[in-house]
């Protein structure tokens, strides 16, 4: 669950701004040093691209890298987006160091999750750091503190979803491109939030 106001029971956090978001807010601060804003064309691209929120893109790459395309983690995921070596091949990144590959990549991988969990950002957040296997073993977010702990840096204080969201994505009918709207994303392809109120 997503909510504008911290949780009673989590007592007080600290909230910091993701670079370039207005929906999104993470509990990892963004390097100084590092500079957002010269990945805001490619993050904005591939998102709309995809249908996923360009500020869900921007809570991910901060929690996961503070926007360093260098990044590598223990594990040997790389780039702003983290991305695993296997998946990086798979999504067909030849470069994960090189920003606007690993973008494609990263949001690319976030929308199969997102399908997959139906649009359940906690679930495909977990799937994400831990892997569809654990999420699918646990029916949930898997019980491994560092999964729980980055679900709740990216969604912990994010404000809730729209509860009336108007969706938009084009359909070919008899050849050509038609519009369509509605309450409820389609539930596959690429899709636009068009007008929300809270």
């Amino acid at each position: 669950m997503l909510s504008d106001q911290p949780r009673v029971d989590r007592g007080t956090m600290t909230t910091y701004a993701v670079s370039g978001a207005t929906t999104v807010r993470a509990t990892k601060p963004l390097i100084p040093s590092l500079k957002s804003t010269r990945y805001d064309a490619s993050i904005n691209e591939h998102s709309s691209r995809m249908g996923v929120s360009a500020d869900l893109v921007r809570a991910v790459i901060q929690v996961e890298s503070a926007f360093n395309p260098s990044a590598v983690s223990t594990k040997g995921a790389m780039g702003l987006m983290q991305l695993m070596p296997a998946t990086a091949r798979e999504l067909g990144v030849t470069n994960p160091f090189e920003p606007d590959q690993n973008i494609r990549g990263g949001v690319t991988y976030l929308k199969r999750l997102l399908d997959r969990y139906d649009h359940k950002v906690e679930l495909a957040l977990a799937a994400y750091n831990a892997g569809m296997g654990n999420v699918e073993k646990y029916g949930d977010v898997p019980p491994f503190k560092e999964t729980r702990n980055y679900v709740k840096k990216i969604t912990g204080a994010a404000p809730s979803a729209p509860s009336n969201a108007i969706y938009k994505w084009m359909e070919v009918v008899d050849g050509k491109p038609v519009a369509r709207y509605s309450n409820k994303p389609p539930e596959s392809g690429a899709y636009e939030v068009v007008s929300s109120r809270r």
